[in-house]
C-alpha cells in the first residue's frame, strides 16, 4: 500500500469497528428490552392470578419448579427470582418516570437498585447513572454503598456559569460533594503527600470513587509559568467531557484563598496544555471538610469552573448529610438534568 492508500485504509478501519461497536450495542439493548419485558409480563401475569384466584407461595414454587424443568440451566426462573419479577411490575406499573428506565439496564442491576433504593428519587437517580456511565453490578453496589445519591445532590460547583451549555450538565454529574477513599488504608492523621501517594498506588480504586470515566495523567504535574515552577496534585482526564481535571487535596478545612490557586492552575492548563479540540480545564479541590456558606462566597467570583468537596478514609458519610438534602422538589428538578442531555445526546 502506498501512504495515501494505507491512510485511506485505516481510517475505513475506523469506521468499520465504529458500525460493529454500535451495532454489538444495539442487539444487547434489543436482547435486553426482550427480556425485561418478559420479565414484566411474568410479574404482572403472577400479580393478576394472585389478585383473581388467590395464588400463595406454593403455586409460584410450583411454577418455577416446571418452568425450570423445561427450561434448564436457566437461573432466572427461580421462585425467588419469580417474586422479584412480581415486585418489578408492581413497584414500577404506576411510576411512569421509573417504567423506561429500568429497561435501559440489565436485570441484575434492576434487583440491586429495587431492593437497596426504596425512595423513587434515589432509584430514579442510580437507574440514570447506571445507564449512562455503563458502571457494572459491582461498581452499581460500590456506588449505593458510598451513597453517591447524596453525594450528587449536594455538590457545590460554579459550572453552570463558567462552563459551556453543551457540557456543562455533564460536568456537574462528574463533581460529588464528597469522595470515600476506605480503600487506602491510612490513619485519620496524615499530610497531603501520603494521600496522594497513597490515591496514586490505589489509581483503580480511586479512579472508580471518581465516576469512572477519569484517566490519569499524572502526579505532582509540573507547570512552569514566569520561570518558576508549580505542581498540581494529581491531573486527571475526563474522557466524555474532554476536559483535564486538576485535583488539589487538603487535608485541612476549605480555605478561600484554595480557589485563587486553583484558578492560576487553570489558567495555565488551558493556556498552555489544553488542545484545540478540548473543553476548559476543571478544578476539583477535595478538602477534608469545608464550611458549605465560605464555598458558595468564595465561587461566586471565580471565573474558572472549580469544584470543591470533602473526602473521609473511612466509609462513614459526615453525619449532615442526610439532614442537609434537599427537599423532594428540588431533587426532581435537578435530575432533569438527565433528561436534557439524554436529549442532546439522541
Amino acid at each position: 500500500m502506498n501512504e495515501l492508500s494505507a491512510n485511506d485504509y485505516l481510517g475505513f478501519l475506523v469506521e468499520i469497528k465504529t458500525r460493529i461497536r454500535q451495532a454489538q450495542y444495539q442487539a444487547f439493548r434489543a436482547v435486553n428490552n426482550e427480556l425485561l419485558s418478559l420479565y414484566w409480563d411474568l410479574g404482572e401475569s403472577i400479580h393478576q392470578k394472585q389478585e383473581v384466584l388467590g395464588w400463595g407461595k406454593s403455586v409460584v414454587q410450583s411454577l418455577a419448579n416446571d418452568l425450570q424443568a423445561d427450561f434448564p440451566g436457566k437461573n432466572g426462573f427461580s421462585a425467588a427470582n419469580l417474586w422479584l419479577m412480581r415486585q418489578f411490575y408492581t413497584e414500577y406499573r404506576s411510576r411512569p418516570i421509573l417504567e423506561p428506565l429500568v429497561r435501559e439496564i440489565s436485570w441484575a442491576k434492576n434487583v440491586v437498585i429495587m431492593k437497596r433504593c426504596k425512595d423513587d428519587l434515589e432509584r430514579e437517580f442510580y437507574l440514570r447513572a447506571t445507564a449512562r456511565f455503563g458502571w457494572t453490578k459491582a461498581v452499581l453496589q460500590h456506588q449505593i454503598d458510598n451513597q453517591s445519591y447524596a453525594k450528587y445532590l449536594l455538590n457545590q460547583t460554579n459550572f453552570d456559569q463558567t462552563l459551556p451549555p453543551e457540557i456543562k450538565a455533564q460536568a456537574v454529574l462528574a463533581v460529588k460533594d464528597h469522595y470515600t477513599f476506605d480503600f487506602l488504608g491510612l490513619a485519620d492523621e496524615h499530610s497531603e503527600r501520603e494521600l496522594g501517594l497513597a490515591l496514586v498506588q490505589n489509581l483503580r480504586s480511586f479512579l472508580s470513587e471518581m465516576g469512572g470515566l477519569f484517566t490519569f495523567v499524572g502526579t505532582q504535574h509540573r507547570l512552569e509559568v514566569g520561570g518558576q515552577e508549580y505542581f498540581i496534585d494529581l491531573l486527571l482526564f475526563h474522557r466524555r467531557l474532554r476536559a483535564l481535571v486538576a485535583i488539589e487535596l487538603k487535608v485541612r478545612s476549605f480555605q478561600p484563598e484554595h480557589k485563587g490557586k486553583m484558578e492560576f492552575y487553570l489558567e495555565a492548563l488551558d493556556t498552555q496544555e489544553r488542545l484545540a479540540d478540548e473543553s476548559p480545564s476543571i478544578g476539583i479541590i477535595i478538602c477534608r471538610d469545608k464550611n458549605k456558606t465560605v464555598v458558595e462566597y468564595a465561587l461566586r467570583t471565580a471565573r474558572r469552573p472549580i469544584g470543591v468537596a470533602t473526602y473521609t478514609v473511612s466509609a462513614e458519610l459526615p453525619e449532615a448529610y442526610r439532614a442537609e438534602l434537599p427537599s423532594p422538589e428540588a431533587i426532581a428538578e435537578r435530575l432533569k438534568i438527565w433528561d436534557r442531555k439524554e436529549a442532546d445526546d439522541e
